[in-house]
């Protein structure tokens, strides 16, 4: 016994499996096969396109609970898609189109008068302040927007040099500038080792700025103040001169 019931239909259409002594199948054994499937497939097509929705009794959804596609309103204007998804973003990442994370570091200890400095370069950022240098979080990631960003401030504030470090789709590129020139190239190392613990977590996407505020360290926008605010940051820590903040720096 071969464990099989010879009068058991083993396929559509009374096919039985074995049309051969051999148990192998035969050219009229398969085509018969295939013309009692095609017969059940037509079967179920035609049952699924008669407007009924709902389960397919094995969990799966019909075609009915389906989307148009055609209904879908796609916006011509990627920005007004939901920011909290973080695809386009994600996507822009990987593909280096946007960096990831940009940052310049100084050595201005004051996180509000990098605010300063950032806001009369129109640079847009979140600024922390330490005083091992404080550090703008860039907010414009596309293009060259952050080489744009370090060649402008370093252009406005005359003698004022920067380090940005810019990680796009994981390849971290350090380079100083300085009157609105690039400079050298650094090696990351070469940074962290000589910048608070906390850049090195940014740059990597270990922390967030928001996370840094919770702890304690000073955070303040670059958009928080208009020009003459800004300016008068400027006098204020001009006049107090602490530990040479802005020292070398003037205002062109």
């Amino acid at each position: 016994m071969s464990g099989w019931d010879d009068d058991k239909n083993l396929g559509p259409d009374g096919f039985d499996g074995f049309g051969s002594d051999d148990g192998h199948l035969s050219d009229d054994d398969i085509a018969k096969a295939m013309e009692g499937f095609e017969k059940e497939f037509a079967q179920e097509s035609s049952a699924g396109g008669s407007g009924a929705s709902g389960d397919s009794g094995d969990g799966v959804a019909s075609d009915g609970d389906l989307p148009d596609i055609d209904g879908i309103d796609i916006p011509d204007d990627a920005s007004s898609i939901d920011p909290s998804t973080g695809f386009e973003d994600a996507l822009e990442g990987l593909l280096g189109n946007k960096a990831k994370m940009a940052a310049l570091v100084t050595r201005i200890a004051s996180a509000q008068l990098l605010a300063a400095f950032c806001q009369l370069s129109d640079v847009s950022a979140d600024c922390i302040g330490s005083n091992q240098g404080a550090v703008a979080v860039l907010r414009n990631l596309d293009g060259d927007a952050p080489e744009a960003a370090a060649r402008d401030i370093t252009t406005v504030v005359g003698g004022m040099s920067v380090v940005l470090g810019v990680n796009r789709a994981d390849k971290l590129e350090v380079t100083l500038y300085a009157g609105g020139q690039a400079g050298s190239t650094l090696a990351p190392p070469i940074l962290f080792n000589s910048t608070p613990r906390f850049v090195e977590d940014l740059m990597l996407g270990i922390t967030t700025v928001a996370q840094l505020e919770t702890k304690g360290f000073e955070v303040v926008d670059s958009g928080s103040m208009d020009h003459d605010q800004a300016m008068k940051v400027i006098a204020d820590h001009t006049r107090m001169g602490r530990g040479g903040s802005t020292r070398g720096s003037s205002i062109d």
